[in-house]
């Protein structure tokens, strides 16, 4: 008998080697609500802004542009200037309980040149499930009156001192205790500020030795032709995407967006021969960081990250995805938009994660036809570039939504601008794979 036993937990044994070794399981993901916020949706600036702040978007076409409305996009039928700022798309999301989620607006229009004129905010929204709609109960903009940015900002001059997408590009946030923490792209910099969003502290970021700067840090000079640029080891828009938090409260997992670039080989790296980003460590109590550094590893070496976000003391979710987007109408339709489940105990000898399971977000169940668009033959799509919000809602439900990269994406329908789309799914399963 003993030997039976003995042989059954080899044979179960090598049957789970055998899945781990054939990747991660697919699970089914099945649509149970659906909400948007139209593409257009702005917001007036503070009060006690500058002016220049009631129009945005000047700087997307080159050259300064300050006559409303006067840069038309034949591919979303938009024009630009905007009056007011762009609530844009979100890119970072919690769930606050009762249909209502903390969101993040993006930098603006994409990078430190484009965005000098769009003001770093978040938002408390409410969601109505039943009509599809979408409250903005509350926007907070970001400040630094105290000074405690360590570089020129865009609104140095001016006492309130709001942030703007030239100063930083905040990818992700968690609300810990009673102060928010901004997982920063250009730094990379983490930021903490009050609930008001006032500026409390700026972190470097410099893991066991190594300074993480992206070539869009603000201490970066631009070498003479002909020197080598030193010092630059992220990538541009690859610093801190997504930006989980412990069950606890206590630490902080920013997760860079793109692979790390190795000075010393002067090459990206790749971690058992494949192309991983890193995972780093921030405790909050001590002020510091850990030397600990995991590998989140990608399908692609030209994959991102969008969210990332725990959803028990161990497990997390990932997105992951492509930089494509639309269906076979499109030059490069969406490939692989994909939410992995990893868990952060469960890594190799080299820190490597190792994924469970995932879901396929080009191919979501919708039975009853909740999608007012983008379900054919009862499979439901979500084929934009940029996914980047996830977290957990229960024991079997998770909310995804994208960030629409106004006025920029068209991801759900040729020559219409995406809207900010929110997704709730259930994935039991998924949520039970260890």
């Amino acid at each position: 008998m003993l030997r039976c036993f003995f042989a059954l937990g080899v044979s179960l044994f090598a049957l789970t080697t055998a899945v781990y070794a054939a990747g991660p399981v697919k699970f089914d993901a099945i649509l149970k609500a659906h909400a948007e916020l139209p593409a257009q949706s702005f917001t007036p600036p503070p009060a006690d802004a500058p002016a220049y702040f009631n129009l945005s978007g000047r700087y997307t076409n080159g050259a300064r542009t300050d006559a409303l409305y006067s840069i038309f996009d034949e591919k979303t039928g938009l024009s630009r200037p905007y009056a007011g700022q762009a609530l844009q798309g979100f890119s970072g999301i919690r769930s606050l309980g009762d249909d209502r989620f903390l969101v993040l607006t993006d930098n603006g229009f994409g990078s430190k040149a484009t965005s000098t004129d769009s003001l770093l905010m978040f938002h408390h929204l409410k969601l109505d499930w039943e009509t599809g709609q979408v409250a903005v109960e509350k926007t907070n903009f970001l400040s630094d009156p105290d000074k405690l940015v360590p570089f020129r900002i865009v609104n140095e001059t001016t006492d309130t001192r709001y942030l703007t997408g030239s100063d930083f590009d905040v990818e992700s946030i968690q609300p810990v205790g009673d102060t928010f923490w901004f997982g920063d792209e250009f730094g990379p910099w983490l930021i903490q500020t009050d609930v008001e969003g006032v500026v409390l502290k700026v972190v470097a970021t410099s893991v066991a030795g190594v300074d993480y700067k992206s070539p869009d840090n603000q201490t970066i000079v631009t070498p003479n032709p002909g020197t080598e640029l030193a010092g630059v080891t992220t990538q541009r828009s690859g610093g801190f995407e997504g930006m989980a938090q412990s069950a606890d409260g206590k630490i902080l997992y920013p997760l860079v967006e793109k692979t790390f670039y190795d000075e010393t080989s002067k090459a990206l790296e790749l971690v058992d021969g494949k192309p991983a980003i890193r995972m780093l460590e921030y405790h909050i109590d001590a002020g510091s960081w850990a030397d600990t550094v995991r590998y989140y590893p990608l399908e692609d070496a030209a994959n991102s990250i969008g969210d990332f976000n725990m959803i028990d003391d161990h497990r997390a979710l990932i997105i992951e995805r492509d930089q494509n987007a639309g269906g076979a109408w499109a030059p490069k339709p969406a490939m692989l938009k994909r939410i992995y489940l990893v868990d952060l105990d469960k890594a190799d000898a080299n820190g490597v994660l190792q994924k469970i399971g995932y879901i396929d977000l080009l191919d979501i169940k919708d039975p009853d036809g909740i999608a007012p668009r983008g379900t054919e033959d009862g499979v439901f799509t979500f084929p934009f570039e940029t996914i980047e919000d996830v977290d957990l809602i229960d024991a079997t439900t998770i909310i995804v939504a994208n960030d629409n990269n106004f006025p920029y994406s068209i991801g759900r329908e040729q020559g219409r601008a995406d809207d900010n789309e929110f997704i709730l799914l259930d994935v039991a399963d998924l949520l039970k794979a260890e």
